[in-house]
């Protein structure tokens, strides 16, 4: 993989990371509430998928149309990578180092935000309280190992996307044998 191929990869991810720890900053200055919000997330993953998307069509183009699987994935992979680590290790910060006492107001919030949901979707009493439970057991949902968790869960989930944009993306060269 050249190295402006990965270069570019960094800058997307770099870019992607500001964005969505400006979203992070924000959501914790002005609305704490947002974090509970459904669309707040669905709107974040969908902009990590095409950040991910102009990453990989960018070093297509970098590389002069022609690209193939792996360095696709690879660009889609990098920018990714970065892009959700940087806003993880924002929020980490914010909420273990800054304001403590936000992430436990905010914790809360979300317990009570899915609480509430499986309420309304008819979950019985049982699966209500053992999913209670299993979330007073992990303890903060900003704790280091909690951020590394959600990293590596969101790293799996968007690599699978990112498997299917390399498919979509790869051309290779006829010229080449």
């Amino acid at each position: 993989m050249t190295k402006s191929l990965k270069s570019s990869a960094l800058n997307y991810g770099l870019y992607l990371g500001l964005i969505l720890s400006s979203f992070t900053i924000i959501g914790y200055a002005v609305y704490l509430d947002l974090f509970t919000q459904w669309w707040f997330g669905i709107g974040q993953m969908f902009l990590v998928i095409v950040v991910g998307i102009v990453s990989a069509m960018k070093a297509k183009k970098i590389l002069g149309g022609f690209i193939s699987f792996k360095e696709a994935f690879t660009a889609f992979f990098i920018t990714i990578l970065v892009g959700v680590t940087i806003p993880a290790l924002v929020g980490f910060i914010i909420f273990n180092v800054v304001d403590v006492e936000a992430a436990n107001i905010l914790q809360e919030k979300i317990v009570n935000s899915q609480l509430a949901m499986m309420e309304k979707f008819g979950a019985p009493e049982e699966s209500i309280d053992m999913a209670m439970e299993q979330m007073q057991k992990e303890g903060s949902f900003f704790s280091l190992g909690n951020t590394i968790k959600s990293i590596a869960y969101q790293l799996v989930g968007f690599s699978i996307i990112g498997l299917i944009v390399a498919a979509v993306t790869k051309k290779n060269d006829p010229h080449v044998a």
